[in-house]
């Protein structure tokens, strides 16, 4: 991923001078998400559970000539996130872009053991809220606090947000499905503010830590691969488009939707369950 040079975008691509925040992306798609900000010109703050991890991406952006600072904290605590906000303000200066990016998968599907509805625990379901959706709630908080008119906002949600899919855990579908309809009520309630408010949904993916950081085993790859109509998983670094797409001016009348990033997963039905 190369660094924003002046001239190499399109000017409605040009990030130059933005504040971006990016939840949940010291590893993974928000990873993605923040060295493609940083590429595109913006200053980017990094935000993971993990300093380590956090501080290496801040070192990767710094490396290719960008801007970047880490914070760390639980993207569920209301606390701490009213705090990431306004030290982002002091350090930064006011998000122009900010991106609810932190998540976790929740639990095995039902097609698994202790996955099935009979089975699935209460701690596992409230766990699941927490990360997936009340963490989104708060940076979509603190985010219309403190972004100036004129920003853009993203949520990741999920394909499984879209539809049933019986390779994710109750919780995870559920959080999905629910972050997009936040997304249409902020955007109409940010509207007059001119802040857009987006989601992209994903597909699978490589290389992503919201299972816990498991490695991918081939029979679990093939099983996705029979889901995905260009016949392969995505890679975190195609996520990035999309991501510069919503957050720039590229996408300035877009707002209220959900972008499925998915090798057009989302237009197929699953073929067994």
């Amino acid at each position: 991923m190369t660094q924003h040079t002046g001239g190499a975008l399109p000017p409605s691509f040009d990030l130059a001078g933005k504040v971006a925040l990016v939840t949940g992306s010291s590893s993974g798609l928000g990873r993605a998400a923040a060295e493609t900000l940083a590429a595109a010109g913006a200053r980017v703050v990094v935000h993971g559970r993990d300093a380590g991890r956090a501080a290496e991406v801040v070192a990767a952006i710094a490396a290719r000539g960008g801007q970047a600072c880490a914070m760390t904290g639980d993207a569920a605590d209301p606390v701490r996130m009213r705090e990431i906000f306004d030290e982002t303000v002091e350090q930064m200066g006011a998000p122009d872009i900010v991106m609810a990016n932190a998540g976790i998968a929740g639990g095995p599907s039902y097609r698994m053991p202790g996955g099935r509805i009979a089975e699935y625990p209460d701690a596992e379901w409230h766990r699941t809220l927490d990360a997936n959706l009340t963490s989104t709630l708060l940076t979509l908080r603190e985010a219309s606090r403190v972004m100036p008119d004129g920003g853009s906002i993203i949520v990741t949600s999920s394909t499984a947000g879209l539809r049933s899919d019986p390779f994710v855990s109750y919780g995870y579908i559920a959080t999905k499905a629910a972050q997009v309809n936040l997304v249409r009520q902020l955007a109409l309630e940010l509207a007059p503010r001119r802040i857009r408010v987006n989601a992209i949904a994903p597909g699978p993916f490589k290389d992503t830590r919201i299972g816990g950081g498991a490695p991918l085993t081939p029979e679990l790859e093939r099983m996705w691969e029979e889901t995905i109509p260009l016949g392969r998983m995505g890679h975190p670094e195609e996520l990035g488009g999309p991501v510069l797409f919503l957050a720039s001016a590229a996408s300035s009348f877009v707002t209220g939707v959900t972008l499925p990033v998915d090798g057009g997963a989302a237009a197929l039905s699953h073929a067994a369950y």
